[in-house]
């Protein structure tokens, strides 16, 4: 395999042609100045990364990038077309052409990268893949390998957010979101020492498992510190508060559909089902209804009386 890679740059001009040429020329000339060619809309979800080329990729140029992505070392050649990938994987067509050329596993492999810059944009490109339904089912091999680089990486840093948005999109459905269940402790201490930034982003990721009935378990029996009903505090930044009252709106919400007592005592002290129904958080409810926004005061009389 080794010898293979070693002659891929002599291959590529006999093999790819002019194509592949202009591709790693495109690649390694930096920032356009001007953009020309094909446009599509992205999918609304999708997340592009800035600095990119913005010529939309046919199937034949997105196989010849995933070739030099597969046969170069050079970093830097890799990160730029990482960044190409995901951008063209911001399109619902390359999505689904980026996949039939087994382009996920290629990206995928780029997120174990021990450089940074490299993983996140790898991250980056699997995010934008994985609007994609069926891109998920290739996906979520990478789920818990993501989740270690989340809780154990640098706080607030750029592959951690990456991690976060990617983990966000693989929960929109139900159908992956047990695998973060035994990281859902972890969710709230990085939503509890993380920036605005980090904060909003895992709660993003909380409210689509607190939508899930078969999720309301794991959430509550969560060990969560006491700085968590901080968030309920009138002074909190509003696009934290709202996703923070969402949250217990929704696990209220879980806990009538499966027909379970708010006061069932079946957690621990230090869990989150003590926190949300303790006394403490009740009077914070009661306070927020005097809030000065209309958008938390309305949201708050969803939650049930205290």
């Amino acid at each position: 395999m080794g010898g293979a890679r070693d002659a891929g740059w002599v291959a590529a001009g006999l093999v790819l042609g002019a194509g592949a040429c202009y591709c790693i020329y495109r690649l390694m000339r930096g920032q356009r100045r001007g953009g020309h060619g094909l446009r599509l809309r992205p999918s609304q979800s999708a997340d592009l990364t800035n600095g990119s080329c913005d010529d939309v990729l046919n199937a034949e140029q997105l196989q010849k990038l995933l070739y030099l992505l597969e046969s170069t070392e050079d970093p830097v050649i890799i990160e730029r077309a990482l960044v190409t990938l995901g951008n063209n994987a911001a399109f619902s067509a390359n999505q689904v052409i980026i996949r039939e050329l087994g382009g996920i596993p290629i990206v995928g492999s780029k997120s174990n990268d021990p450089n940074h810059s490299i993983k996140e944009k790898a991250l980056n490109a699997l995010n934008n893949l994985s609007v994609n339904v069926e891109n998920q089912i290739k996906i979520k091999v990478y789920v818990n390998q993501v989740c270690e680089d989340v809780f154990s990486g640098p706080l607030n840093s750029p592959v951690q957010l990456a991690g976060l948005r990617l983990l966000t999109n693989m929960t929109v459905t139900n159908d992956h979101q047990h695998m973060l269940t035994s990281y859902i402790t972890d969710l709230f201490h990085v939503l509890l020492t993380g920036n605005g930034s980090t904060k909003v982003q895992v709660l993003k990721l909380l409210l689509n498992l607190s939508e899930n009935p078969a999720m309301t378990e794991g959430l509550l029996g969560a060990q969560v510190d006491s700085s968590f009903l901080s968030l309920y505090d009138g002074h909190t930044a509003k696009e934290i508060l709202l996703r923070a009252l969402t949250l217990f709106q929704n696990i209220n919400n879980c806990l009538k559909k499966e027909g379970h007592l708010a006061s069932q005592p079946t957690f621990t002290k230090d869990s989150l089902f003590f926190l949300l129904y303790g006394e403490e958080c009740a009077q914070k409810m009661r306070a927020l209804l005097n809030h000065h926004d209309a958008d938390v005061k309305e949201k708050v009389t969803v939650i049930p009386k205290f």
